[in-house]
């Protein structure tokens, strides 16, 4: 049985399950019951979190893998976002240029600024900025939405960034970055301003990341399941009052790029980013500890405290190792200031 609905401009679809459908894999059941999209496309959003499932014995939760089994009675519900808008067009928004040959960009990402189009930001993007820059040289093998982006940094996120112009440093930088930095000169390095004080000066997170089945736009250590996420992290500076370390800078450097992975694991061991409204919410009451000024100005940024420092790869075309250093932005420099006359 079939159902269909409407809703925030969402097309809903349910389906029962019945025995001559048992045992099948979840992305071909949905493919012969819904045509009009290819068995990959739906796979997709099964991965996006668009697709759950209800048992009789079971409340509704989210599937993530294509490949689960359904069974007899189960209800399954896909939800089809609207149709995307038309390919980017270039807009004239200021870029700061780091550096820039005929190959690939690298820019200096101010906090705000989302990277690739996407639901609800189909314009005023990186990518609608580097078309208007670059033109017709942009590489488009990352696709319509995302030409020439190997790497992303949330929209909240400041800090450098590479992008490819061609399609051979496309492919070249997308190699390194999926190798990580294992076996070349690929090195990303992030400055967080934490809560708290860690326990260890230095040391390494190892973990499973995967999308929340609660929040589907929220990411979380996971037990089971997810993918490998490693962050390499060392203090550089505590901020004190009164005998209590309050905040803490902390380098993160990342051996895989998960979504949002620096958050997810500094929250994971209990120092939340100052200033991350979806993971670091526990830690509010933290505030009251703060300089008046200081916590107004955290409250109102409502940014996460984070800034992708340190970029270094080998050119994909010359081989050269190019190193790119960003001094963080000026609200997180006055976030620094005033925590470190808080702890004079």
């Amino acid at each position: 049985m079939s159902d269909s609905t409407s809703a925030s401009e969402n097309e809903i679809l349910t389906f029962d399950v019945d025995e001559a459908d048992a045992g099948k894999r979840l992305d071909a059941y949905i493919a012969e019951k819904e045509d009009r999209h290819s068995r990959s496309r739906l796979k997709s959003l099964i991965k996006e979190g668009q697709v759950s499932i209800a048992r009789p014995d079971q409340p509704e939760r989210t599937i993530l893998e294509p490949n689960q089994r359904v069974n007899v009675g189960d209800r399954i519900t896909l939800t089809l976002p609207p149709p995307e808008d038309p390919t980017p067009v270039g807009e004239d928004i200021p870029l700061e240029v780091i550096y820039e040959d005929d190959e690939l960009i690298v820019i200096n990402k101010p906090a705000g600024l989302v990277v690739h189009p996407a639901a609800g930001n189909w314009t005023g993007t990186l990518v609608n900025a580097l078309i208007h820059h670059c033109g017709d040289s942009l590489s488009g093998i990352g696709g319509v939405k995302r030409p020439g982006i190997v790497h992303r940094l949330d929209k909240e996120t400041s800090g450098l960034l590479v992008v490819a112009k061609t399609d051979a440093a496309h492919k070249g930088l997308s190699d390194q970055f999926a190798d990580h930095g294992r076996s070349g000169p690929l090195v990303r390095a992030y400055q967080a301003l934490v809560w708290g004080q860690l326990k260890s000066k230095k040391g390494t997170i190892d973990t499973q990341i995967g999308r929340s089945q609660h929040n589907r736009l929220k990411q979380k250590v996971l037990k089971n399941g997810g993918r490998q996420a490693i962050t390499h992290y060392r203090v550089l500076e505590e901020f004190a009052s009164e005998g209590e370390v309050l905040a803490s800078l902390v380098e993160c450097r990342l051996e895989t790029g998960r979504t949002h992975q620096i958050r997810v694991h500094m929250a994971h061991i209990g120092h939340p980013l100052i200033g991350d409204p979806e993971y670091g919410q526990g830690f509010k009451s933290k505030l009251n500890k703060l300089p008046d000024t200081l916590a107004r100005h955290i409250e109102k940024r409502k940014r996460q405290a984070l800034h992708a420092g340190l970029l270094g790869f080998a050119h994909p075309i010359t081989g050269e190792t190019m190193t790119f250093l960003s001094e963080m932005p000026k609200d997180l420099q006055n976030v620094m200031k005033a925590l470190k006359k808080m702890s004079n």
